[in-house]
């Protein structure tokens, strides 16, 4: 697995051409971005907060979370289907560097490495 997310951290800095490898914070605000689909030179910290998680609830979509539709300024919402069944912030981390190892390969359609 960590052969995996280091693979999509470079894939992300060269697609996007990133002056520095992105952490996984970072890496839930441009997942947050491309959901919402519209993209500002800046975000609030509150507003980078609320794309870290329309990016979690997009990584667990089939998993925790129901999408209930998107509200009138465009930003999509769901609802807990079922509770994180992830104990502690590393598993948690693990779980999400997982989806996002998934989510990226299907967007560039990149084969995960093999062994």
């Amino acid at each position: 697995m960590d052969f995996e997310w280091l693979r999509i951290k470079h894939l992300l800095v060269e697609k996007l051409e990133l002056e520095k490898m992105p952490d996984l914070n970072a890496i839930l605000v441009l997942i947050g971005i491309r959901e919402l689909g519209t993209y500002e030179n800046s975000f609030s910290k509150e507003e980078k907060q609320d794309l870290m998680h329309v990016a979690v609830c997009t990584l667990l979509e089939d998993l925790y979370y129901e999408f209930v539709g998107v509200d009138a300024d465009g930003w999509p919402h769901w609802i807990p289907i079922k509770k994180l069944d992830q104990q502690g912030v590393k598993a948690q981390e693990e779980l999400l560097k997982k989806r996002i190892v998934h989510y990226f390969n299907r967007i560039y359609e990149t084969p995960a490495a093999e062994g």
